[in-house]
C-alpha cells in the first residue's frame, strides 16, 4: 500500500466517521423531541379544601392539559385543566383564560401531606405517557375538621 493510497482511506474513514456521529446526532434529536413533552408551566395550592392551580403548555398555550394529582405519593384522581383563570390572561401567562384546575382531597388522615400535580404528555400515537410535576410540591396539614391548611415555609 502507497503512502497515498493509506492517506486515502485514513481520510476516508474520517469522513465516514464524521457523517455517522451526524446521523446519530440527528436521530437522538428526533427521538428527544417526540419521545419528551413539552414545557409546562404552572403552579398550584392547598385551599380550604382542594388543591388547585393552572398549568399551560408553552409550545400549544391552546391545549387543555390533563392533570393527575398525587398526595403522599398515591395516585388520587385525573382531570382536565380548563376551568376559568382570568389572572392568567392579565399576568400574560396565557392568551385565554382556561386553564385552570381544581383537586377536592379526599378524607385523609389529620397530620401533614404532600401533594404533587403532573402534567401528562401522551405521544401521538397514545401508546406512550409521560409526566412532568407542574409547580412545587404542595405541603398541606389536614386538620381534624376536615379542612386543609398550608403548611408554613412553603
Amino acid at each position: 500500500m502507497t503512502k497515498h493510497s493509506a492517506r486515502t482511506l485514513v481520510n476516508f474513514l474520517l469522513a465516514k466517521s464524521v457523517l455517522e456521529a451526524l446521523l446519530v446526532g440527528a436521530l437522538a434529536v428526533i427521538f428527544f423531541i417526540q419521545a419528551f413533552p413539552p414545557v409546562f408551566r404552572g403552579w398550584g395550592e392547598a385551599t380550604v379544601t382542594s388543591i388547585a392551580g393552572w398549568v399551560v403548555n408553552v409550545d400549544e398555550p391552546w391545549q387543555r392539559v390533563e392533570v393527575q394529582l398525587f398526595i403522599d405519593n398515591v395516585f388520587i384522581a385525573s382531570s382536565k385543566a380548563d376551568q376559568s383563570r382570568p389572572d392568567l390572561v392579565a399576568a400574560g401567562w396565557a392568551s385565554d383564560e382556561w386553564h385552570g384546575y381544581e383537586f377536592r382531597v379526599p378524607p385523609l388522615s389529620s397530620g401533614e401531606h404532600e401533594a404533587r400535580v403532573y402534567a401528562l404528555h401522551s405521544s401521538r400515537s397514545k401508546t406512550l405517557g409521560t409526566l412532568q410535576l407542574v409547580g412545587d410540591p404542595i405541603r398541606f396539614r389536614q386538620n381534624p375538621d376536615g379542612r386543609l391548611s398550608v403548611v408554613s415555609g412553603q
